[in-house]
């Protein structure tokens, strides 16, 4: 029986889907107009996990993901610059060219940590027809009016608008900037734009579409719920997403969704918790914005920051230090060490994978799986039996397993020219020769164990 916290009732559910065993699953993708960081990742790996425990559990997974290509604003809810025009003026290049740029960055970022693709990857610009036609839903159903701005969704016609957050509306934060050009015809600040005219402040704004009420662009929150319900349906099994989605975001999608079907959006909202660097918010003034570009410059295997994220629930904050990342790669390249002498899959540990599964089950508790894990890596059950149960676990970790699994070690021709050199110096009995090129070997990520039969090279753990 899997198990799932739902945002929504606040409380852990058995996972039904709608209709077994077809199981629809939307999650919010990226706005591609800056660098995929490390944030994102942890849900992006977070999202996967979840993807591949439905799987495991017999559910035909149909995987939903956007691609916010649109530009949009700065400000949630009002009127501020464009994100995508602003990184095109930064970069010198066309929102198109921007667009693309950072969406082949984020695929590049995903794949380094071995994040499985969607079924489907909706581009928000390849769905515009889709958006005009919900807010055409939507107007007829009662809840829009027109601005001098935009299109605007009408809260107060929607009651239980905030029934995701929790929160009274006097709490919401608007999102307001000073820099921000607001449309005073907005009955409510926090009613939200559906579609912008490219009219005074925008009438500069480079992408558009001609609509029903003039030319324009869409609102950040229609493409969502436009997207998840032309794939999906009206009522969808599962929706994902940050933490820093439900107040606003996730919220919005609820309202326009459901004022547009008269059904239920979403029945289960599965959020991931942020990830903290050194204690605090990730952000380019700080200067702990990490890419994984920064993980491999540093010497890092992108591997080794899935492993550190299986390490946390997702519905726990994680706090990212180099310390730790270190820790989690010296982790992953004991157990690769560990099983690569191990005998060809054979029969499984039983009772060490129903302890997995029933942890990963119980709304998704990674740490335990782990834990478990490594309890059966340290047994004495025979290593074929231990392969067999290994392969199975990590179906769902994700690490690349079945790559190292009976496999030795390939050591680079430049490591064994040093090794043989060294084996040279200790059997002379130049040790100090010896000494300095073992530590040449470890800077290039491999250590010697000295033994009876000659030297033995492990990575550095």
């Amino acid at each position: 029986m899997f198990r799932l916290y739902n945002s929504l009732t606040r409380e852990i559910e058995e996972f039904r889907p709608i209709d077994p065993p077809k199981v629809g699953l939307y999650t919010c993708g990226p706005t591609v107009y800056d660098y995929t960081h490390i944030g994102h990742l942890r849900t992006y790996i977070g999202n996967d996990i979840l993807r591949r425990v439905l799987e495991n559990e017999g559910f035909e997974v149909k995987h939903v993901m956007n691609i916010t290509d649109v530009g949009h604003l700065v400000s949630d809810e009002d009127i501020g610059e464009d994100k995508i025009e602003k990184g095109a003026k930064e970069l010198g290049r066309s929102v198109w060219e921007v667009a693309k740029f950072f969406e082949d960055y984020f695929w590049k970022s995903v794949t380094a940590v071995n994040v499985e693709c969607p079924n489907i990857v909706a581009k928000a610009t390849d769905h515009v027809e889709e958006q005009i036609k919900l807010i055409h839903r939507l107007e007829k159903n009662g809840f829009t009016y027109k601005g001098d701005q935009a299109i605007y969704f009408d809260i107060s016609k929607f009651p239980s608008y905030t029934k995701l957050s929790g929160q009274k509306l006097a709490e919401k934060e608007v999102g307001a900037r000073a820099d921000v050009v607001v449309d005073k015809q907005k009955k409510n600040p926090h009613d939200f734009a559906l579609w912008f005219f490219t009219v005074g402040h925008f009438q500069d704004h480079i992408m558009r579409w001609s609509s029903p009420w003039g030319e324009g662009f869409p609102g950040w929150h229609i493409e969502c719920s436009a997207m998840a319900m032309e794939y999906l349906g009206d009522t969808i099994d599962i929706h994902t997403g940050g933490v820093d989605h439900i107040s606003v975001h996730h919220t919005n999608e609820i309202a326009q969704s459901e004022a547009a079907s008269g059904r239920p959006f979403v029945r289960f909202w599965v959020h991931n918790e942020f990830l903290l660097v050194d204690g605090e918010k990730m952000s380019k003034s700080k200067k702990n914005f990490y890419k994984v570009e920064e993980i491999k410059e540093k010497g890092f295997d992108p591997m080794a920051l899935r492993y550190l994220f299986l390490t946390a629930h997702y519905r726990d904050k994680l706090n990212f230090t180099w310390k730790s990342l270190e820790a989690a790669q010296n982790a992953l390249n004991n157990l690769r060490e560990t099983i690569r002498d191990w005998d060809q899959p054979k029969v499984g540990c039983a009772q060490y994978e129903q302890d997995f599964m029933e942890a990963v089950n119980n709304d998704l508790n990674m740490p335990q799986a782990l834990a478990v894990l490594w309890e059966m890596v340290k047994s004495d059950y025979p290593t074929s039996a231990k392969a067999e149960s290994i392969l199975m676990m990590d179906k769902i970790l994700g690490l690349k397993l079945d790559e190292i699994l009976g496999k030795p070690l390939e050591i680079p021709a430049e490591v064994m020219k040093l090794v043989n050199k060294r084996e040279t110096a200790r059997k002379s009995g130049n040790f100090k020769e010896s000494d300095k090129l073992r530590h040449k070997i470890k800077k290039l990520g491999y250590e010697i164990e000295d033994t009876p039969g000659g030297p033995k090279i492990n990575l550095v753990n």
